[in-house]
């Protein structure tokens, strides 16, 4: 069912926009029973699901991890109608990126976030492929549109190594990897199958925050805030580190990843911050990698970002280039439906030439999206 816009946005006229908007971000809400349905028998009865404690408190229980309360909320105006929004229905989702002035989009899961919550590389491998399969259905006939990402397991790495390979010839165009993955850092010389494997695709790895590990860590008072501002976003720095300083981007110079959700302003603290550490460690530093890691990060990486002014302002020390925007539709972060009007703020001073960029070419490079 397609739902009718409030009468207080229809009758607000539309920023202009110039030129092709996309969205390096945004999410679909997946089925509630796709991995039930999909998955293997064997592991249907280890999947994330909702119990009730003992208090009969509702709980979200996810292998791996402690049980998680779900509190309901009574949401109402612009959070409800986000709340609605997102479902898998091709219709009605373009007729929400034409209301927010969005051309095209990469979309990420919602519930499949958790598809890395097992420590078990078998389990994460067989929910990578539900999603990778039904994603392609869904979006398939909108692909110049809408490009969902295929997840990949990278626990196990001669299976990874498999999945990209399969994914690839299905016609994706990025993977997607945790940002954390439990006792097996990124930057172990183990993963070099992999990264072959990825770059031998042309395919570019996209880090989401919130994966790998349950960022929801923290409890008390604020201990909603702590969450997304510390354990959920401070993950997305470990894969910038640990590839840019490691030598796997020296090794494999064709290689690209990026940072998704997870802002770009403290990107301009980390990088002079690994080109400090770099010279001033250069007798263990140099022998692992023969450039300063600003090089490679400038060169290989990038990041994404919904609403960071401060990132926009110091843009040059992070690198027009390297800068993607996005919407997060429709999580509760999302620009939408007013990102046009969120972009023209965010650019104000901003030269038409680096704004272009930052809303449009880079996501269209990076993932393989046609502007016509």
């Amino acid at each position: 069912m397609v739902m009718a816009a409030p009468e207080r946005q229809a009758a607000t006229p539309k920023p202009q926009k110039k030129y092709f908007v996309v969205s390096a971000d945004c999410h679909v809400l997946e089925p509630s029973d796709l991995w039930e349905r999909r998955i293997e028998a064997k592991f249907r009865h280890r999947l994330p699901r909702m119990e009730r404690d003992s208090k009969g408190n509702k709980v979200l229980v996810v292998e791996g991890g402690r049980p998680t309360r779900i509190r309901d909320f009574a949401l109402e105006g612009d959070d409800l109608e986000r709340a609605k929004a997102g479902r898998p229905d091709l219709e009605t989702r373009l007729q929400d990126l034409d209301r927010d002035g969005i051309d095209a989009e990469v979309i990420y899961p919602n519930r499949g976030l958790l598809m890395w919550a097992s420590p078990d590389p078998a389990h994460q491998t067989a929910m990578c492929r539900v999603w990778n399969d039904w994603a392609l259905e869904v979006f398939g006939p909108q692909q110049h549109h809408c490009a969902p990402v295929a997840a990949i397991a990278p626990k196990d790495v001669e299976t990874a190594v498999q999945e990209v390979q399969r994914v690839a010839k299905m016609g994706y165009r990025t993977v997607f990897l945790p940002v954390q993955v439990q006792d097996q850092p990124y930057n172990l010389p183990l993963y070099d199958p992999l990264w072959a494997a990825i770059q031998d695709t042309g395919m570019p790895i996209s880090f989401h925050v919130g994966t790998g590990r349950d960022p929801r860590t923290a409890t008390g008072n604020g201990g909603a805030i702590l969450n997304y501002v510390v354990h959920a976003l401070s993950t997305a720095t470990e894969p910038v580190v640990q590839l840019c300083a490691s030598g796997v981007l020296e090794r494999f110079p064709q290689l690209k990843f990026g940072t998704v959700e997870a802002g770009i302003g403290w990107l301009g603290y980390f990088v002079e911050r690994l080109d400090n550490v770099y010279r001033r460690q250069r007798h263990w530093a140099k022998s692992i990698i023969t450039a300063p890691p600003s090089e490679y990060f400038h060169r290989q990486v990038f990041a994404t970002f919904e609403e960071d002014i401060l990132g926009v302002q110091i843009r040059h020390s992070i690198g027009v280039d390297n800068i993607l925007w996005a919407s997060d539709y429709p999580h509760s972060d999302t620009t939408w439906p007013e990102s046009v009007k969120t972009i023209e703020e965010h650019f104000r001073g901003v030269p038409e030439e680096e704004k272009r960029k930052i809303v449009c070419d880079n996501t269209a490079r990076v993932y393989g999206i046609s502007l016509s």
